[in-house]
């Protein structure tokens, strides 16, 4: 193999990985495929592999925080919209008994 065709096989590897980190059910096998590719790297650029490793890290880091601020906001709208809800349910109440004062 030639070194363009080497790049792209590990670029095309390295979106497999970045794909199915996109899902945090599917972290596991995300991990394997990437330290499949970055075994790989070690024999060819050490250097990169490790600064390949510190940027999976952090994007794996970030992708959970995203998961966590996302599902923390879904908490977040539900309980307002309860609210709204029990605001307007008081609110038709108090209409009511003044209605049939």
């Amino acid at each position: 193999m030639n070194t363009s065709t080497d790049s792209a096989d590990l670029s095309s590897r390295l979106q497999t990985a970045i794909s199915l980190a996109q899902s945090v059910q599917q972290h596991p096998e995300a991990h394997e495929a990437f330290e499949a590719l970055l075994a790989e790297l070690k024999t060819q650029t050490p250097e990169t592999a490790d600064l390949l490793a510190q940027l999976w890290q952090e994007y794996i880091s970030s992708k959970r925080s995203s998961l966590f601020w996302e599902q923390l906001s879904e908490v977040e709208k539900n309980l307002s919209d309860r609210l709204s809800e029990s605001h307007m349910q008081l609110k038709q109440n108090y209409l009511r008994l003044m209605q049939e004062q």
